[in-house]
């Protein structure tokens, strides 16, 4: 399927301005990661807290924020999820031994400050389930084994499925397993509280540290194994010319994530690793046509080639990298707060990658091009004069 036909866009008289473009975001990311001292690492890398927590009214970050520096040192970020009453709840690194128990001091910094209805009962949103097997048979003696288990599970569900919230005890009537005994002790042993932790994730220092290490070995990898490829398929010009393309893309899409302040997490480095096949893919596309249209020995200059190969292949390059950014933006849309990193660096590699294949790499090899010509033209104007200073010799 072809969406344009012999076409004959001047895709190359107009590199510049990308050219600049790319100079200017490079630049600027490079700029901003010098001035905050490097990428903004997620907790995978940094090492931390990671705590999901859901709201049946969410109060102001900053109110968040103030109640969990009571307890926690060194920064604390508050993510407010779009279009629910999640927050996400990162601490900055710790040491291994307060990592184990930051789940506990978070939920006890929140229900300091957001739980004030409690008066010594169990938070029915909080509370393990072996706590809440134990206040039922406190709050009732004569309930057994089974009915209490029943009670727990039942109530496990009803949190799963309602995004960890139960919003009124009243809510949990006529569930299986829970009887009006049960529920009447439920009453009296517990209340329902203002949040739900529904996640945690913690990472020691150290294995971030390692984890981050790996990611940066992955990636320097992945470009060197690419450039071997292309110099044994093509020639090494064009595996230079393709790295320098990726590494190009790569640099931009970090730059962008340290200038928007977005954290780099191991969902982003796959995400990376994406790019660089995707934008890998479509120079080899554009490299492929080129070599084909020598081979045919096209009339006109190297310029005039690679101007016809582009244009050759725009409508594969359109229709791939069109329905792929679709697919990019909806995820970066309506994929929620896990995965806009992820989808944030799709978004901005695609496009990237597109234009670089056609404005960075392509100029690259018609550089290197100009640059051997001129060598040939040399050597051949050599012997020539030196013919005709012994010719003049001869004459005298």
């Amino acid at each position: 399927m072809e969406i344009f036909k012999q076409t004959n866009f001047d895709f190359l008289g107009k590199k510049w301005p990308f050219i600049i473009l790319s100079l200017c975001l490079t630049l600027a990311g490079i700029g901003s990661l010098w001035v905050k001292g490097g990428p903004k690492y997620g907790i995978d890398f940094s090492g931390g807290a990671l705590m999901d927590v859901n709201f049946t009214k969410r109060p102001p970050a900053e109110a968040i924020r103030s109640a969990l520096h009571k307890r926690i040192p060194g920064e604390i970020e508050v993510q407010e999820v779009a279009n629910s009453q999640d927050v996400l709840i990162s601490t900055q690194s710790q040491s291994s031994e307060a990592l184990q128990s930051v789940r506990g001091v978070m939920v006890a910094a929140l229900n300091d400050a957001f739980n004030h209805k409690g008066a010594g009962k169990l938070d029915i949103n909080t509370a393990p389930e072996l706590d809440l097997a134990a206040a039922l048979r406190q709050g009732s003696a004569s309930l057994s084994d089974d009915q209490v288990q029943a009670a727990v599970k039942a109530i496990s569900d009803y949190r799963n499925t309602h995004s960890g919230l139960v919003a009124n005890l009243d809510d949990l009537a006529g569930l299986p397993g829970i009887t009006p005994q049960v529920l009447s002790a439920i009453k009296q042993q517990c209340f329902a509280g203002n949040f739900a932790v529904r996640s945690v994730e913690t990472v020691g220092p150290k294995i971030g540290a390692d984890l981050r290490q790996q990611a940066i070995n992955v990636v320097l990898i992945a470009l060197a194994a690419m450039l071997i490829y292309i110099a044994l398929r093509f020639e090494w010009i064009y595996g230079v010319a393709a790295v320098i393309a990726v590494f190009h893309d790569t640099i931009i899409t970090i730059g962008l994530f340290s200038l928007f302040g977005k954290a780099i997490d191991l969902t982003v480095i796959a995400a990376l690793l994406t790019l660089v096949g995707y934008s890998m893919n479509d120079t080899i596309v554009v490299f492929d046509r080129i070599r084909e249209n020598l081979r045919l020995q096209r009339r006109g200059t190297f310029t005039e080639i690679v101007n016809v190969s582009i244009n050759q292949t725009l409508s594969r390059t359109v229709l791939t990298s069109g329905l792929t950014l679709l697919t990019a933006l909806s995820l970066f849309f309506f994929g929620g707060q896990v995965l806009n990193g992820f989808s944030f660096a799709l978004v901005v590699g695609i496009i990237v990658g597109t234009y670089s294949s056609i404005f960075i790499a392509s100029p690259i090899l018609i550089f290197w091009q100009d640059i051997s010509e001129n060598r040939k033209r040399r050597a051949r104007a050599v012997p020539v004069e030196s013919r005709s200073r012994g010719v003049a010799k001869t004459v005298k």
